[in-house]
């Protein structure tokens, strides 16, 4: 169900749910984009309009972050990581071919070799960590820029972008015409996680909702990131006050 929190669309529909629409996705032949937008995401997007309008006419829009329960309208949660991992288990499952573009220090490569290993029948086209050097060497997959004319990245059905809000985001809206995919996602900081380079939070952390306090301990750098969360609960105080 398509719901509106501080001007952001977010579609409100559970994992099952949003596998079986993209799913049909991946059987069809149009272009499809999902995004993830949790609450930092959210407050982004208020002073950012690019991103806002790539977010409201996204193909899915999910409830990445338990956050966004605390608006009082969205009822679901769908974290990215495990949609990624959702649809990966599909696409080994199907003979999808699966790309993963961004990260940094070679983790798109490493979290590849892992799903493979967990997924002995993934087919990877690609994965290519950073966004300053092509495929082929000659050109830039800067997330700020769209691809040049005539470049082509490898032909897969389902591509992972992690480049990090909103670059990721801009990056798909520039370039998703440009490239042979079928589906492709914004997966932010998914590929870390896949590929043990950083720990996730244990299941009952996240069951707790303490998965940001976890977080925030292994990496202490993320308390800036954190308080968009408060600034994200003082603009829900004020639209309700509004409203």
């Amino acid at each position: 169900m398509k719901k509106f929190i501080l001007g952001i669309k977010i579609d409100d529909i559970t994992m099952n749910q949003a596998l079986e629409k993209v799913e049909g996705w991946l059987n069809g032949q149009e272009k499809r984009y999902i995004v993830t937008p949790n609450p930092e995401i959210v407050v982004m997007a208020q002073t950012d309009e690019e991103l806002r309008r790539i977010i409201n006419q996204a193909d899915l829009s999910i409830p990445d972050g338990k956050g966004l329960r605390l608006s009082g309208d969205i009822v679901c949660n769908i974290p990215g990581i495990d949609l990624m991992e959702a649809l990966i288990k599909k696409a080994s499952e199907n003979g999808f071919t699966v790309g993963l573009l961004g990260g940094r220090d070679k983790v798109a490569e490493l979290a590849s070799e892992r799903l493979q290993k967990k997924y002995p029948k993934l087919k990877v086209a690609f994965a290519k960590s950073g966004g300053e050097v092509g495929l082929d060497g000659t050109m830039s997959t800067n997330p700020s820029t769209p691809l040049r004319a005539g470049y082509q990245l490898p032909t897969t059905k389902l591509l992972f972008v992690a480049f990090g809000p909103p670059k990721q985001e801009k990056w798909i809206a520039k370039n998703i015409n440009k490239i042979d995919v079928g589906v492709v996602m914004s997966v932010g900081g998914a590929f870390d996680y896949l590929s043990h380079s950083i720990p996730r939070a244990p299941k009952l952390l996240r069951n707790l909702n303490l998965e940001w306090l976890f977080r925030l301990i292994i990496q202490p750098w993320r308390i800036k990131r954190q308080l968009a969360l408060l600034k994200y609960l003082w603009l829900l105080g004020t639209f309700n006050k509004k409203g």
